[in-house]
């Protein structure tokens, strides 16, 4: 049947008119499991009493609001004051009167759950403080596949393990303080270059334009066991909200990706919040929706890749498709219901404070509400102090993140020395002020924070030389400095002749695609140190036997033209720390805190050495990049390969020393044969209904006469003509939608059946922490090794304590491609190495796991070389 409505369609309209091709399965949450059964109580009754436009309006964020991110869903019927989201996973980007915490790959370097959970909680609070519902962290895609991915130091680590202990506490430790967490990217976004049409043809890659963003080729095992692993600590630990990335895979834009998000994360990982585009991300309307997203942000959208015109895929649009039945109304009250859910899940249906900043990282107290329409000029940012002790964290962080890479003959801790020079450009304040550059998009001065959204505003930022200076004052040291890489070697070599100790510093940069350094096009063009940092590093070892070399630095570089230089007697990676980097790193230079960081990544002696590459030129209109390595990413490759790293994969020296013993392996329950996925098989007899239907008729979702239109601004209601058919059957109706599967996938994987315990002492004269790492070989074509547990435990000089790790069914197991299960592998008959030591190769104790779940214990190895170990039968 034919009937006319109105609507805004501006552009796109026979895209958005044409059925996608393919079947979609939604998941639809009907009632919250666990935890999250009285927010979706509650999301259910708010949901269920809105009209079809409010609910559109749910879905639809805009960038046209007052903050730096979206803002969406005001409903003034029911005095809803909507949402709003912002960046990023270091602080609250573009505000004032916020703290600038250490990057997520210092979090990392920490391994420590507690840092990571506290300083994620301080920006949950800050975030929330400043009226913002949602932040847009923390980050776990990129995984770091390529060292010089632009993006890998806002993630983790590419160990997954490691990864989802690190996302999990960031997504608790940031609904703790009150804000939704929205995880990102997911999934497979693993490098800058080919993300965007827009930006690839911006920055001139003519005559390689491509015609869509990269997509990705991954098996299915691979996914699963190495890019996904972290999204299940994840969704286990109650993360309300996920955003889908830039990339395709197998040829589909993630965000319209049915398979990744119905399929996997809201089945098989039983995700129980809300998926939202990234901007930029949406390539589609009715697809998108049917596939599983749920929020379009920050909304705007055009043909051109102009933001912010009020035009929109949703919105509008939205509404027109559930009026013509391209999208099922009971799919819309589950986009809204998710939302609301997340909405009440972090309680902040009470006392949640007014959104009190904006304008865009420029901080000025008037401005106007609309800015593209001009429109509404007030006051807009009220300059809320939201820091408290916030900085105390971070300094931990920084300094907790420190490692240790060289130490001959305990250069470190500095022991009062005469006369310290400093050089380097890394050192000092930039010349432009810790802000100057929009977004960090600069290397200048001290390098505390990578450039791109997952930035923020420093509130001050404490550079090296000036923390030295202040401890030197304490000290009566002399401080000598050149600050200059390029055009002062005359009083480079003056100052380090005669130093007691010359501390040189280095970095290297990277960021997102949208900002371009030096032909650095958010990816790292290579792994060297940035300004001449190699040549910086030899003039001063040339001239001074006491060289430490201090490196702040998004990932790994390369350090095979000095680290055996004779006169570099100490080396630091000290990562990206925040606003107290200096602080933090005289902390550690002085021994006020032992270093206890450890490598997340392995540092290579070449750039071949990793096997993995950013695709830096397009390979077709369409760039394609295909992960034929496998699980074999990092160290994994190394020990494949047989490769000899210069620092492998969990190392990190001490100022003290630690010897492990008496490995002991005790059985607590017996595996499952196989996980079944039935869980999250789709059911025949779902009834996905949430809401009672409403009325759908055209006339009653026109522009209301009432409201006077403000231009360029995204509303969910219809006012020009166009004639539709009604009822029209969505591709997805023949197809039975299915509940979400349990939180985080089926609980047998969280369950425990080892306990690993074994002694560590401090064998040294301070005190130290030290990050005990369990490794485990699986067999059937799996790694060699992988991290299956840690532990980071502090010891006074001279103390002896037992530490136990567990392992659970999730860690002795691989992914079965034909039966779509977790399967330990034991039941496959495979007996199961595992090694407990400093390092992936600094293995101190093996012991075995039998087939069938048999079990025997080993005894400490002889030396600390893997190929070296003794066991014993129990």
């Amino acid at each position: 049947m034919l009937q006319t409505v109105s609507t805004i369609l501006l552009f796109a309209l026979q895209v958005l008119a044409d059925p996608p091709g393919g079947s979609f399965t939604p998941r639809i949450v009907t009632k919250g499991y666990g935890n999250w059964s009285e927010a979706y109580e509650k999301a259910r009754a708010f949901v269920c009493d809105l009209t079809l436009t409010e609910k559109v309006n749910l879905t639809t964020a805009h960038g046209t609001g007052v903050a730096v991110g979206y803002s969406f869903g005001v409903i003034p019927r029911k005095g809803f004051r909507g949402l709003a989201w912002d960046d990023s996973p270091t602080g609250v980007r573009g505000s004032d009167y916020s703290s600038a915490g250490a990057a997520g790959l210092n979090l990392a370097m920490s391994w420590d759950r507690e840092l990571i959970y506290l300083q994620m909680m301080a920006n949950g609070a800050e975030h929330k403080a400043k009226g913002l519902n949602g932040a847009l962290a923390p980050v776990v895609g990129p995984l770091g596949r390529a060292p010089e991915g632009g993006r890998n130091f806002e993630s983790y680590s590419p160990d997954p393990y490691l990864s989802g202990i690190a996302f999990g506490e960031s997504i608790a430790g940031m609904q703790a303080g009150g804000t939704i967490a929205v995880g990102k990217h997911y999934i497979l976004y693993e490098q800058e270059h080919f993300r965007e049409v827009r930006e690839t043809n911006d920055f001139g890659y003519s005559p390689f334009n491509i015609t869509e963003p990269y997509t990705v080729s991954c098996d299915d095992r691979t996914f699963h066991e190495l890019y996904l692993w972290p999204w299940y600590d994840a969704v286990q630990k109650g993360m309300a909200g996920v955003m889908c990335s830039y990339n395709q895979v197998n040829g589909t834009q993630t965000c319209q990706n049915d398979h990744l998000m119905n399929d996997i994360l809201k089945g098989e990982l039983g995700f129980q919040g809300f998926i939202t585009s990234d901007d930029g991300s949406q390539h589609s309307g009715i697809a998108s929706a049917l596939a599983g997203m749920d929020v379009t942000g920050p909304g705007e959208t055009s043909p051109n890749g102009i933001d912010g015109l009020g035009i929109s895929f949703w919105g509008p649009n939205l509404t027109l498709s559930v009026l013509n039945g391209s999208v099922p109304e009971w799919r819309l009250d589950d986009m809204a219901t998710r939302i609301m859910a997340a909405y009440y899940y972090l309680g902040q249906d009470h006392d949640f404070p007014d959104l009190n900043f904006g304008g865009g990282g420029t901080y000025p107290t008037f401005g106007f509400i609309y800015p593209n329409a001009k429109l509404d000029y007030q006051q807009i940012n009220f300059h809320v102090d939201v820091r408290d002790a916030h900085a105390d964290v971070i300094r931990a962080v920084g300094a907790n993140s420190i490692t240790l890479l060289k130490n001959v003959n305990n250069t470190l801790p500095l022991k009062k020395p005469r006369q310290i020079a400093v050089v380097g450009e890394d050192a000092g304040p930039s010349m432009y002020g810790p802000n100057g550059c929009a977004d960090r998009g600069c290397n200048n001065g001290t390098l505390a924070m990578g450039w791109g959204s997952g930035s923020t505003n420093f509130p001050y930022l404490v550079d090296p030389l000036a923390a030295i200076q202040a401890r030197a004052l304490r000290d009566r040291t002399e401080v000598q400095y050149v600050l200059n890489n390029f055009f002062a070697k005359t009083q480079i070599d003056s100052i380090v002749q005669q130093a007691t100790v010359s501390l040189v510093f280095v970095n290297a940069d990277s960021g997102e695609g949208y900002i371009e350094i030096d032909n650095n096009f958010g990816d790292r063009k290579n792994l060297t140190a940035w300004g001449r940092g190699d040549d910086l590093i030899k003039e001063v070892a040339a001239n001074c036997s006491n060289t430490v070399v201090v490196i702040h630095a998004v990932g790994p570089i390369l350090m095979e033209e000095w680290i055996d230089h004779p006169n570099v007697t100490a080396a630091l990676f000290a990562g990206l720390p925040g606003q107290e980097s200096g602080n933090s790193l005289v902390d550690v230079l002085y021994g006020d805190v032992t270093p206890s960081g450890k490598l997340p990544w392995t540092v290579g002696k070449t750039r071949e050495d990793y096997g993995t590459d950013v695709l830096y030129a397009p390979n077709a209109p369409v760039p394609h990049i295909n992960f034929t390595e496998g699980l074999f990413i990092d160290y994994r490759h190394f020990d494949k390969a047989g490769i000899e790293p210069r620092f492998e994969f969990g190392f990190g020296l001490s100022y003290t020393t630690f010897e492990y013993s008496d490995l002991h392996i005790e059985k607590l329950s017996s595996p499952a044969v196989a996980t079944p996925a039935a869980s999250y098989a789709p059911q025949t007899t779902f009834n996905p209904q949430i809401c009672p239907s409403s009325k759908l008729n055209p006339s009653d979702y026109t522009f209301p006469s009432t409201i006077s239109s403000i231009p360029n601004f995204i509303y969910p209601y219809l006012n020009a003509n166009v004639t539709y058919t009604s009822n029209a059957a969505a591709p997805s109706s023949s197809i039975a939608p299915a509940p979400a599967g349990p939180q985080g996938g089926p609980p047998e994987l969280y369950a425990p059946l080892y306990s690993i315990s074994f002694s560590l002492k401090n064998t040294g004269e301070v005190s130290g922490q030290e990050v005990s790492q369990l490794y485990v070989n699986l067999g059937n074509g799996e790694p060699i090794r992988q991290l299956r547990g840690f532990n980071k435990t502090m010891l006074a000089a001279g103390v002896e304590k037992t530490v136990t790790i567990e392992l659970r069914m999730r860690d002795l197991s691989i992914w079965d491609v034909v039966n779509q299960e977790w399967v330990d592998v034991t039941t496959l008959g495979t007996t199961v190495e595992l090694w407990v030591g400093a390092s992936s190769r600094d293995l101190k104790l093996k012991g075995e796991i039998a087939a069938a779940g048999g079990y025997y214990q080993a005894a400490a190895a002889k030396t600390a070389t893997a190929t070296t170990l003794a066991t014993s039968t129990v």
